[in-house]
């Protein structure tokens, strides 16, 4: 039987010393990896509690931040950290050391990762149909300032061939978690092989010493502690791009479509269920799209019209927007829904089709909120 790792420690940015307060996330599952399961899910998945977020600045602080992990969180000193690239895709075998990425041209740039299963949970809790995976509800998705070299400059010191297909960053954790991407995804400018998060050297937890940043994508595409890119001449595949985090079952037939980019949400900060006081309340929560920017969000209380949220600044393309409204709160159990619209004309459904794996749940949500 294969043994259950501790627990990783969750640390706040720039001490090995100071644990996290643990009613700052939900610990959703430490598993324990069936012998035919190729990735080994057996490492701490923490979801943000919205209500940590309530009233606070744009970005998540690092403390705050989500986790997913496919395996224990590996301890990797910097100074014997190297990070290869190579492949029948590159002229030639690029080989570099954490004081030399430092060195490298730097980008930063502000962007949300979100796990494809963000969610998940309430394909069980609204649709009836319960689903396997860690059970998100909306809590895995985290917007920060992401500082690195973009990940272009890397291959281009590698020589990319005109061959040259997909790109395949590859992690250094326990199962070496790896997932390809077309060359042109990984071109992009906002790609990088980031070192930084918010200012702070990536924690632990979210990749030190270094991890990659796929914007726009699921975060399943942003390998974490990566130590190897491979760079191929024809199509790449894992097993997080052909057995999980595909699109497969209910609508979409038995085809196995890999998950990109994310779709369009809204989450209210506040606790599931939440329990107010009757009387005037503010009201806040943020949207995101993969696809475009918000442009508006709208709320509705016990199914009344939809009214306009007041948006508040910034809205960056790839991140999200905070938004709040103003709710005269009366005594009893209310429905709270909030939905959102994007510059490409996408408006937040009001069902998700169903996959049997439970990816991408992007319906509105009815937040349940009692008031005494």
């Amino acid at each position: 039987m294969t043994q259950v790792p501790q627990r990783p420690a969750l640390y706040a940015p720039g001490s090995i010393l100071k644990p996290l307060p643990p009613e700052q996330f939900v610990d959703l599952r430490v598993g324990e990896a069936s012998p035919d399961d190729l990735t080994g899910d057996l490492a701490l998945n923490a979801e943000t509690r919205w209500e940590a977020m309530a009233g606070r600045d744009y970005l998540t602080p690092n403390e705050l931040f989500y986790v997913r992990n496919h395996a224990p969180t590996p301890r990797i000193e910097p100074s014997r950290w190297r990070l290869r690239v190579e492949g029948p895709g590159v002229k030639r075998t690029l080989e570099i050391g954490y004081d030399e990425l430092l060195r490298l041209p730097e980008t930063s740039f502000v962007r949300a990762l979100e796990c494809a299963g963000n969610g998940r949970a309430l394909f069980e809790e609204v649709q009836g149909r319960a689903t396997p995976g860690t059970p998100w509800r909306l809590g895995a998705i985290g917007v920060a300032e992401w500082t690195g070299v973009p990940l272009r400059e890397i291959l281009e010191r590698a020589g990319i061939k005109a061959s040259a297909q997909e790109v395949m960053p590859e992690g250094l954790d326990a199962v070496r978690m790896r997932r390809p991407m077309p060359l042109e995804k990984a071109l992009e400018e906002d790609v990088i092989v980031a070192y930084a998060m918010n200012g702070e050297p990536l924690p632990q937890d979210h990749g030190f010493p270094a991890r990659v940043i796929v914007s726009r994508w699921a975060a399943v595409a942003s390998v974490k502690w990566v130590g190897r890119i491979h760079v191929s001449e024809t199509p790449l595949s894992s097993p997080w791009n052909t057995d999980k985090y595909v699109l497969t079952g209910g609508g979409f037939g038995a085809g196995r479509i890999p998950v990109e980019a994310q779709g369009l949400k809204s989450a209210l900060e506040l606790p599931w269920p939440a329990r107010l006081r009757r009387g005037r309340h503010t009201i806040g929560g943020r949207s995101w799209s993969a696809q475009g920017v918000i442009t508006r969000v709208e709320y509705s209380v016990d199914g009344e019209p939809w009214r306009a949220a007041r948006l508040v600044e910034p809205n960056v393309p790839g991140a999200w927007v905070r938004w709040s409204f103003g709710w005269d709160a009366r005594t009893g159990r209310h429905d709270v829904r909030a939905r959102a619209m994007d510059t490409a004309g996408n408006v937040q459904p009001d069902e998700t089709p169903f996959n049997d794996l439970g990816y991408l749940y992007g319906a509105v949500v009815g937040h349940p909120v009692w008031v005494r």
